[in-house]
């Protein structure tokens, strides 16, 4: 199934993977990188980020369900979760990727509804 993916990338997906491979920002990203029963759409494994594109799709019938499945999943395995929504990206990819490197450079120390996890632990935002 990843291979599948890798293949057929959405046009959001293949804007952000522009900008995302060969190290150009700095961190080793994998696309459509498999991790246990899911498929994250990008991931820096050395950051235990997941980056997961959300457009449209993702609202309709199981989607929605699935997600959340393998957000918990992710969490569960102390991943750090960015999600990105496609329209953002069309409307400007390269202010995607900034915020994405940014992300990723600190990725506990964002507001918990940007990082979509807890917010820092005691002490860890004065550091």
């Amino acid at each position: 199934m990843a291979r599948r993916l890798r293949r057929d990338m959405s046009l959001p997906e293949v804007l952000i993977w522009q900008r995302l491979k060969g190290k150009q920002t700095g961190l080793k990203f994998r696309k459509q990188h498999p991790f246990g029963a899911h498929v994250i759409d990008f991931c820096c494994l050395e950051n235990r980020l997941a980056i997961e594109v959300g457009g449209e799709a993702h609202n309709r019938g199981d989607r929605p369900a699935r997600d959340e499945r393998r957000d918990a999943f992710l969490g569960e395995n102390g991943w750090h979760l960015l999600h990105v929504a496609a329209a953002r990206i069309l409307k400007d990819p390269d202010a995607a990727i900034d915020a994405i490197t940014a992300f990723a450079a600190r990725p506990l120390h964002h507001s918990p509804e940007e990082a979509n996890g807890p917010p820092p632990r005691a002490g860890e935002d004065q550091k």
